[in-house]
C-alpha cells in the first residue's frame, strides 16, 4: 500500500513592527546601540597650541554639534603638518578640522580627507560662540543636522569645497551617539567669494528658524590635492593676507603721523607779522577818475602858495 503524505503545516510569520522612538527623549542619556551603522565616517577635531578661548569655544561648539567626531591633544607648532595623517589614521578617523593659530591674531581651519586628499585651508573670521551670542534657539545633543547650501556652490572649485564640508558635517544614519531627529539646519553660504556659517533651529514645519550658534565666516585660500599639502588645484585670487592688511593700514597711521609733524614745523617757520606780499603785484591797480581828478586839484594849489 502506498504511504499517506504527511498534510503540511503553515508556519505562522509574526508581524514585525519597527521599534519607534520614545516621545520624550533626554538629550544626554545615553542612546541605544544600532546595527545599522553603515557610513562609519569619523572626524577628528583639534587645534594647535597658542588658541585664544574664543577658538577653544568654536571647537567645542562644533564636537557638540557633531556626534561623529573625537577629540585630541593641542599639537606643537614645531611638528610638521603631515603628521596629522598620523593621527588620524590612530584615531580611526577619515576626516580632519585642524585649527591653527598664528601670530595670536589670526586663526586658519584646514579640512582635509584623510590620506588621499583633497584638503582646504581656509581663513577663519568674524568668530562667535554659543555662549558668546544671546540667541534663543535650541536642539537635542546629538541630533543630526539638514545641510543647505547657497546657489553659488555650483563652481567647479566650489564643488570640490561643498562636498569636503557635507562628508565632514553631516552626520552618519544610525550613528551609535546620534539621535534619530533633524531638528536644525547648518546653513552655507557663498558671499562676497567667502562662506557664512550658521546654525538654526528648525521651529515648526512652515519653515520658522531661530539661530543657535555658533557663526563664524570661512575665507577660502588655496585648495590643495592630497592631504594637508600637495600640489595646488585652486588658489583664492581674491585673498588678503592679514600680515599685508595690518602693514597697509600702520603705514597710513604713520602718514598721518608724518603730515601732523610736518604741519608744526610750518608754523615755528612761519614770521610773526604774517607773509609779506610781492611789491609788483600793485602796478596795475588804478583808482576811478574822479578820485584821481580831486588829488591833481590838490596839488595844484600847493605849487601856487
Amino acid at each position: 500500500m502506498a504511504k499517506k503524505r504527511k498534510a503540511s503545516v503553515l508556519e505562522e510569520v509574526e508581524e514585525v513592527k519597527p521599534e519607534l522612538p520614545p516621545l520624550v527623549r533626554d538629550s544626554d542619556a545615553p542612546a541605544p546601540r544600532k546595527k545599522k551603522w553603515t557610513n562609519r565616517q569619523r572626524v577628528l577635531i583639534f587645534g594647535s597650541r597658542g588658541l585664544s578661548f574664543r577658538e577653544r569655544h568654536l571647537m567645542q561648539d562644533l564636537k557638540t554639534i557633531m556626534p561623529h567626531s573625537k577629540g585630541e591633544s593641542k599639537k606643537e607648532k614645531k611638528d610638521d603638518i603631515k603628521a596629522i595623517n598620523e593621527i588620524c589614521e590612530m584615531k580611526n578617523c577619515s576626516k580632519c578640522i585642524y585649527f591653527e593659530n598664528r601670530k595670536k591674531k589670526d586663526l586658519y581651519m584646514w579640512i582635509s580627507n584623510v590620506p588621499q586628499g583633497p584638503s582646504v585651508k581656509f581663513l577663519v573670521l568674524n568668530v562667535h560662540t554659543m555662549l558668546e551670542l544671546k540667541l534663543t534657539g535650541n536642539c537635542l545633543k546629538g541630533s543630526r543636522p539638514l545641510l543647505s547650501f547657497d546657489v553659488g556652490f555650483d563652481d567647479p572649485h566650489w564643488q570640490v569645497i561643498k562636498e569636503l564640508l557635507v562628508q565632514v558635517f553631516s552626520t552618519p544614519n544610525h550613528h551609535p551617539k546620534s539621535q534619530p531627529f533633524h531638528d536644525h539646519v547648518i546653513s552655507f553660504s557663498v558671499l562676497d567669494k567667502k562662506i557664512w556659517v550658521r546654525n538654526y533651529e528648525v521651529l515648526a514645519m512652515d519653515g520658522k528658524l531661530a539661530e543657535i550658534g555658533p557663526r563664524f565666516v570661512l575665507d577660502p585660500i588655496k585648495v590643495f590635492e592630497d592631504s594637508f599639502g600637495g600640489a595646488t588645484l585652486w588658489e583664492n585670487p581674491n585673498f588678503a593676507n592679514p600680515n599685508v592688511v595690518r602693514r597697509t593700514q600702520k603705514s597710513s597711521e604713520t602718514v598721518k603721523y608724518v603730515n601732523k609733524l610736518n604741519q608744526r614745523q610750518i608754523k615755528k617757520v612761519r614770521p610773526v607779522h604774517g607773509h609779506i606780499g610781492d611789491p609788483t603785484n600793485d602796478i596795475f591797480t588804478t583808482k576811478p577818475p574822479e578820485e584821481a581828478k580831486g588829488e591833481e586839484k590838490k596839488v595844484f594849489i600847493r605849487k601856487r602858495k
